[in-house]
């Protein structure tokens, strides 16, 4: 589901004006892989990444949007790190500002592919030999992969 259904109601009140929504980001590793979308809006490869519906849990979210955008089940490991996002305009002119948590997650079993219409491809990456993809993607990667026991975060 590309737009949650409380963001379609927000932007009936606020337009494209910027708005600010929790989110979190699922950097699943199997052996030495990682798993990476090809998105659909910009054409550039990131982890799993998704809106937090309201009320719900961050790692509950993180497993949803796996098996949402994915097909995989995964297991939240740990949180590896909290940021903002920088301000991101979306291809429909809506300007948001994410207050990402990124969690360090381990895939249980599926078959990866694009199981939704907000990626085009699916794939595991070696950990060595990640894609190009934007600074603060790279950032919650890294912080996943670090194996840190304290989360990451700006102060």
């Amino acid at each position: 589901m590309p737009i949650p259904p409380f963001v379609v109601e927000l932007r009936k009140l606020v337009g494209t004006h910027e708005l600010w929504l929790p989110a979190v980001t699922a950097v699943v590793v199997h052996e030495d892989r990682v798993l990476l979308t090809l998105r659909a809006d910009n054409g550039q490869w990131a982890p799993i990444t998704g809106i937090v519906d309201p009320g719900e849990e961050p790692g509950v979210a993180a497993r949803r949007e796996a098996l949402e955008e994915t097909g995989v089940e995964i297991s939240v490991d740990r949180l590896a790190s909290v940021s903002a996002s920088p301000q991101i305009t979306h291809a429909n002119g809506d300007l948001g500002v994410y207050l990402d948590v990124t969690f360090a997650c381990s895939w249980l079993s599926g078959e990866p592919h694009a199981a939704d219409d907000e990626n085009t491809e699916v794939r595991w990456w070696p950990v060595d030999d990640l894609p190009p993809m934007s600074e603060f993607l790279s950032a919650r990667i890294e912080a996943a992969l670090s194996g840190e026991v304290t989360p990451r975060f700006a102060v």
